[in-house]
Order: structure tokens, then sequence, then C-alpha cells
């Protein structure tokens, strides 16, 4: 899976870029199929953000993970987009599944009036 890793006002040291490789090894692995991830690393009125935007099994996931401090915004937004993820391979498989028709069962008393009891 390819990381791509940009910053808005704030600097993308080896050591982020570590630990961003890190907190989405897991998710690479739990994903196959997913091919890259768009990550953006912001600083704006004194919080950090990190949001990702992914393409997955045809649907164009966000997501957006918010902190006073960079590494727990990182950790958000990977938590954030496990679970989108999840849901999203959720619908997948429902999708598979065929759904049961609803058939109305024949009442009583109409069999019995097409029968013919004379």
């Amino acid at each position: 899976m390819k990381i791509n890793i940009s910053g808005h006002h704030v600097d993308v040291t080896e050591a982020v870029r570590a630990h961003i490789n890190e907190k989405f090894s897991k998710i690479a692995s739990h994903f196959p199929s997913l091919i890259s991830l768009d990550i953006i690393l912001s600083k704006e009125h004194h919080k950090h953000q990190a949001e990702i935007s992914t393409t997955y099994e045809g649907a164009r996931l966000s997501v957006k993970g918010e902190d006073e401090v960079m590494y727990p915004a990182i950790a958000n937004a990977a938590k954030k987009l496990d679970a989108s993820l999840k849901h999203r391979k959720g619908q997948m498989k429902a999708k598979l599944h065929e759904k049961p028709v609803s058939t109305t069962p024949e009442i009583a008393h109409e069999i019995i009036q097409e029968m013919n009891l004379s």
C-alpha cells in the first residue's frame, strides 16, 4: 500500500513518517485491496489535524482526526479509517447474500371457497 503524506503548516519528519507507517501497517494487512492512502497533516488554531482519504471497493472514504498533539490526531484518524473500512466491507458482504423474498401465504378460507365441495 502506498502512503502519500503531505503537510500544511507542519514539517513531515522521518519520525512522523515512521509513526504513520507503523499505524497503517495493520490496516494494510486487513484490507489488502487498499491501494493507497492520501494523508494531509495540518495545524490550525493550535490543533493538529490528520485528514485521510482513500478509495476502497469503489467508494471514496475520507476521515479526519483532531487533537492538540500530532500523534494522537494521527491515531484518531487511523481508528476512524479502520471503522469506516470495516463498515464498507460489511456493506460489500451484505450485497453478496441474496435477500429472502417475502411471499404471502394463502388464506385457508380462500382455499376452501375455491374447492368444489358439491
